[in-house]
């Protein structure tokens, strides 16, 4: 594995609650379409279990809220779960520049 490999894996997998509170800040979705779309928009799977225990530990912190509609559990962002994602989003900015 690469350099550049190894700063991906570290940056996506161990960062997964961002990407998350990324896709959620559009519009509220279920577990299993968030982990389809991290890999259709950023470009890699998180495993199952990882996606939901990631979840789970959001809404435990307030960062995100759920509710079951049907047979699915719809999760949506926060207010604090927005604050967290703008200031992730900004450390980021600031990195690059």
């Amino acid at each position: 594995m690469g350099f550049v490999d190894r700063l991906k894996d570290k940056v996506q997998k161990e960062n997964l609650w961002f990407f998350l509170l990324l896709l959620l800040s559009t519009e509220s979705r279920y577990g299993y379409e968030l982990r389809g779309l991290v890999k259709e928009k950023f470009g890699f799977w998180s495993g199952t279990v990882t996606a939901y225990r990631v979840l789970y530990s959001l809404e435990a912190a307030g960062m995100v809220k759920s509710r079951a509609l049907e047979r699915r559990r719809y999760y949506e962002i926060t207010e604090k779960g927005g604050r967290e994602l703008e200031e992730g989003k900004g450390f980021l900015k600031g990195l690059i520049s």
